[in-house]
């Protein structure tokens, strides 16, 4: 996959790991423009075949993606009334929902401001990393006199509670990166010289795993939003299939050899782990 005519975003890959940067002066907003590459960005990492994580990144230390561009909305057609038909499909919400579903570790590096459109762009992927007193999300459509149609009102209150979403929806305040982090909306709020090392190297040492570990595991994950009976269902049956590939087989026997189920391989189990992805 090769990742060409591109304007607003660039892209590096590293072995199984793409990294996206957009670079969209002065400060992201999801133009129109904007918004068509991120989406075919979207749909081109689902299809890349030798992708396995990938992280999207600003290349504006102050702006991770600012919020969809508001005089486009003032564009969007009214002359026709509201009507729920048809509005279960939207282009946006297919967008957000791909870096959830996509057989992908989606990974999402806000080192800036993040909201609106962003801020729910965002809350598809499947791991969110913050910088301490930078970071900040803040969702400000109803103080436009609107509210996030993007997948915010139903997402934000599944990541950190209906009364918080409440709290951030409502207010239009901001949510800081220590905030972020207790509530749920960040994995980590780190410091602004951690964050670019971390996340790469929790992406590399992902990437190292079997592959058919790392989709299968992300696919059980989202099982969790069925009943658990339905559920747990799927996991069983996706533990089944691993358990029959030649990687899960290899890594177990490998796991055995180098100590684990010994008293001193299990008081070091993660760097076991970190060596079951060497080579």
């Amino acid at each position: 996959m090769a990742y060409t005519g591109y304007k607003l975003i660039k892209f590096a890959r590293d072995g199984k790991i793409v990294i996206a940067t957009v670079d969209a002066p002065p400060i992201n907003i999801i133009t129109l423009e904007l918004w068509s590459e991120l989406d075919r960005m979207s749909r081109e990492v689902e299809a890349d075949q030798e992708c396995l994580v990938f992280i999207l990144k600003s290349a504006n230390p102050d702006f991770f993606l600012a919020h969809f561009d508001v005089s486009a909305i003032l564009q969007f057609p009214i002359d026709q009334p509201p009507s729920r038909e048809g509005s279960a499909s939207n282009d946006y919400h297919a967008m957000c929902n791909r870096m959830t579903t996509m057989d992908k570790i989606t990974i999402a590096q806000i080192e800036g401001r993040v909201g609106g459109g962003g801020s729910e762009f965002s809350m598809g992927f499947d791991m969110r990393f913050g910088v301490l007193g930078k970071t900040k999300i803040n969702q400000m459509e109803v103080p436009l006199g609107i509210l996030p149609g993007g997948t915010g009102t139903q997402k934000l209150p599944r990541l950190i509670g209906r009364n918080r979403a409440v709290e951030i929806i409502l207010g239009g305040v901001d949510m800081p990166a220590d905030l972020a982090e207790r509530w749920g909306y960040l994995n980590r709020a780190l410091a602004a010289d951690e964050i670019g090392p971390y996340v790469m190297n929790l992406a590399r040492r992902i990437a190292s795993f079997p592959v058919e570990a790392v989709k299968l595991s992300k696919e059980a994950i989202n099982s969790a939003t069925k009943p658990l009976a339905e559920g747990l269902q799927d996991e069983s049956y996706l533990f089944q299939q691993l358990i029959r590939t030649e990687s899960g087989r290899r890594n177990m026997e490998r796991f055995l050899k180098m100590g684990g189920q010994t008293r001193e391989g299990e008081l070091r189990i993660d760097e076991l782990n970190k060596k079951l992805g060497e080579p």
